[in-house]
C-alpha cells in the first residue's frame, strides 16, 4: 500500500480550500486548521508533510487596517511556517497573489517581473514571500503560488457580482472591451498545487487559464452558462463617466491584468485540465 502525503490546509472553509479538499481527499490524508477557530499552541504537526498555507486576509468591502493585513498575512503566515520547520514539516505552499507584481498593466506578468505592489493586500503577501525564502533550507521546501482572480463554483467578489448582474440585466453597456485578464479556474489552480506537491517542487509559480480573456468575452460566456441572451451595446461616454465618477469599479472592467506561466508551465510539464468556458459553466452548475 503507497502512503499517502499528509497535509494540513489552513483556510479550508474557503472557495479554494473546500474545492481542493473535496477534489483530493482521497490522494491525501488532509487534516486542516483555522487560525480563529483552533489554538495555535496545541497544533500538532509532527505527522504532517505538506502544508498549504490559504488562510489570508484579502480585499475589505469595509476596510482593514495596514497592521491587520500585517498580523494575518504575515505574522501568522511566518508563526506558522517557523512551526513547521521545527517540527519537521518538510513543504511549505504559500497562496499568494498576482498583486505582488501591482496592479492593471499592459505589459505581461511572468514568475521573474519585479515585484512592486500597491495596496496593503499586495505589500504584505510580498512580505511574507520575503520572509518564507529567508527560512528555506534543504530540509524545507517553499512554494509559492500567485494567483489572479480565481473563479468556479461558490466563487464571491468580482466574479459573483457580474454573474448577478447578468441574470438580472438583459441589456449591458460593455460591448466591444478590448482588455486582457488573465483569470484561473480553481480546479487549474488546484491541480497546479497537486503537481506542486506530486514533483516535490519549490520556488515561484504562476496559475492561469491557458488565454486570457476580455470583460466583453467574459460576459457572453457567462450568459450562455446560463442560456440567456444578453445583449452588449456602446453607449457614448459610458466609459468617460465610469472612469471619472467609479475609478476602481472601472478598472476592474476595462484594464488589463495578464500573466505569462511559461516558465511555471515547462517546470511542472503542466497542462490545464479545464478551459475556461468550462470552468465559466461550472460556476453556474458545479462541476458533476
Amino acid at each position: 500500500m503507497i502512503n499517502k502525503n499528509s497535509i494540513l490546509i489552513t483556510g479550508s472553509n474557503g472557495f479554494v480550500g473546500s474545492y481542493f479538499i473535496s477534489k483530493y481527499k482521497n490522494k491525501y490524508d488532509i487534516k486542516t486548521f483555522s487560525f480563529r477557530k483552533d489554538s495555535f499552541d496545541t497544533l500538532k504537526l509532527d505527522d504532517i508533510d505538506v502544508i498549504f498555507h490559504l488562510s489570508a486576509l484579502v480585499h475589505q468591502m469595509g476596510g482593514a487596517s495596514y497592521d491587520e493585513y500585517v498580523r494575518i498575512n504575515v505574522t501568522q503566515t511566518l508563526q506558522l511556517a517557523k512551526k513547521a520547520k521545527d517540527l519537521g514539516v518538510k513543504h511549505f505552499i504559500f497562496m499568494s497573489t498576482v498583486k505582488v507584481y501591482g496592479e492593471e498593466t499592459n505589459t505581461l506578468y511572468n514568475e521573474d517581473t519585479i515585484c512592486e505592489p500597491e495596496d496593503d493586500y499586495g505589500i504584505t503577501k510580498l512580505m511574507a514571500e520575503n520572509e518564507l525564502i529567508k527560512l528555506e533550507d534543504e530540509n524545507f521546501k517553499i512554494s509559492i503560488i500567485r494567483t489572479p482572480i480565481v473563479y468556479g463554483y461558490g466563487v464571491k467578489a468580482n466574479i459573483k457580482n457580474l454573474v448577478k448582474l447578468v441574470t438580472k440585466v438583459s441589456v449591458l453597456p460593455f460591448a466591444n472591451i478590448k482588455n486582457r485578464r488573465s483569470l484561473v479556474y480553481v480546479g487549474n489552480l488546484c491541480h497546479l498545487v497537486d503537481e506542486v506537491i506530486s514533483q516535490n517542487k519549490n520556488g515561484i509559480f504562476l496559475a492561469s487559464d491557458d488565454e486570457p480573456i476580455s470583460t466583453s468575452k467574459l460576459i457572453q460566456l457567462i450568459s450562455k452558462a446560463l442560456n440567456k441572451r444578453v445583449f452588449l451595446i456602446k453607449i457614448p461616454f459610458f466609459e468617460f463617466l465610469l472612469k471619472l465618477l467609479k475609478p476602481n469599479f472601472h478598472k476592474r472592467l476595462y484594464g488589463s491584468l495578464e500573466i505569462d506561466n511559461t516558465i511555471t508551465k515547462k517546470r511542472l510539464s503542466l497542462k490545464n485540465p479545464y478551459e475556461t468556458d468550462e470552468g465559466i459553466k461550472f460556476i453556474i452548475e458545479g462541476e458533476k
